[in-house]
């Protein structure tokens, strides 16, 4: 879901040379964005209908591992403008995600609007309540579009930070910041506090994880005995109970959840890696929705609700139309990836296409000439790609 081109939908291509290698990304981002819309879709589904289903207990084996994955991979092209003069790399990384943000706050505040302005008396007071929204969600991060926020302020605080202070005291204060108890702080803060080390470890880890990748390929029994292991440990961790009302699960622990968010995060890698080396239509589908992840992201609330709505509405009511919570969740989860992906390619080419395209007007500098060969990920190194 980073982005460094005008384009958001239409990232550059990797050398084909490279193409093989870095592949995996995009998978990796496509799993991550349809297990987010699943958290979003199944939560909010199961809510509606009064219960849970099977998808809850994916949601729930996901959560320690699914929102640091997609910033660790968010974290991983940094280097290619992290060096970068300030001009450019506000360009690729403030404004960018800012037009995104501020964009897509207001549409989805539009849609809304009915709750942000009840109790408002008159069109004054209905505008000025509407205002205050809309100035608040530029302090603090608004509904589902807090990721976007943050990437912005994550990629701004590593440039201010990266030459300032040792890379090794750097990511013990962000491991640091994940485990000391933070819920009591302003929303932004707690957030930066929760999910910072993963970026910052993306970023520093960079090249190491796109040699553990290649490695996976490689050795593929030994990765899927890794991935068995994994899989039957965060099961324990996350469906073990603690007693404890603030810390439910094992999985919820101090400690316990920058170990369960950085190894699941690295799985979900092996995992892609395995996937991109098999190939098929799944694998296919998975990388698609990786290359568009922001525009699932961006465009995923609207379906999703009405999906939603409409099977609370119906369900049961009709003869032949009775789900239950878990394929409700399901099919709310599908409607929820596939509208935002089908919107896109409607609008592409026509006005519309800025809901998901930056325009050239809102850029404050040009994108440099493409290196004439591929580099390597690291720190400080230009990549013929982005995430």
């Amino acid at each position: 879901m980073t982005a460094a081109s005008t384009a958001a939908t239409r990232p550059l291509r990797p050398h084909p040379e490279e193409a093989a290698r870095l592949a995996w990304v995009d998978v990796a981002k496509g799993l991550c964005i349809i297990l987010v819309v699943m958290m979003h879709s199944t939560l909010g589904t199961g809510e509606a209908l009064g219960g849970e289903g099977f998808l809850h207990d994916v949601v729930e084996f996901a959560r320690p591992f699914r929102i640091p994955d997609f910033f660790l991979l968010s974290g991983l092209f940094l280097g290619r403008v992290i060096d970068r003069d300030w001009r450019l790399f506000a360009d690729r990384r403030v404004v960018h995600f800012a037009y995104f943000y501020v964009l897509w706050v207001v549409i989805q505040s539009l849609f809304k609007a009915g709750s942000i302005v009840a109790g408002a008396d008159g069109p004054a007071d209905t505008l000025a309540a509407f205002g205050l929204h809309l100035a608040e969600a530029l302090v603090v991060p608004y509904s589902t579009l807090w990721f976007v926020y943050l990437l912005a302020v994550f990629s701004v605080v590593t440039k201010l930070l990266h030459r300032r202070v040792p890379p090794a005291v750097l990511l013990v204060a962000a491991a640091a910041l994940q485990i000391l108890p933070t819920h009591g702080l302003p929303e932004l803060l707690d957030e930066f506090c929760e999910r910072y080390v993963y970026f910052l470890g993306g970023y520093l880890f960079a090249e190491w994880i796109f040699r553990f990748a290649d490695r996976v390929r490689e050795q593929v029994g030994l990765a899927l005995a890794g991935l068995a292991l994994w899989a039957a440990l965060e099961a324990v961790f996350v469906f073990t109970p603690t007693g404890i009302e603030s810390m439910p699960t094992l999985a919820r622990l101090p400690v316990v959840s920058l170990g369960l968010g950085t190894v699941g995060a690295l799985a979900i890698v092996a995992f892609a890696a395995l996937m991109t080396r098999a190939g098929g239509p799944v694998t296919a589908a998975l990388r698609a929705c990786g290359e568009r992840s922001i525009v699932i992201y961006l465009g995923f609330f609207l379906p999703m609700a009405l999906t939603r709505t409409v099977i609370a509405r119906f369900n049961g009511a009709l003869p032949d139309f009775a789900l239950n919570v878990g394929l409700a969740s399901l099919v709310v989860t599908v409607a929820a990836v596939t509208v935002p992906l089908a919107f896109e390619r409607l609008v592409r080419g026509t006005r519309f296409d800025v809901l998901f395209r930056r325009p050239a007007a809102f850029h404050i500098a040009s994108a440099p000439a493409a290196p004439a060969s591929p580099s390597h990920l690291r720190p400080g190194a230009v990549a013929p790609h982005e995430a």
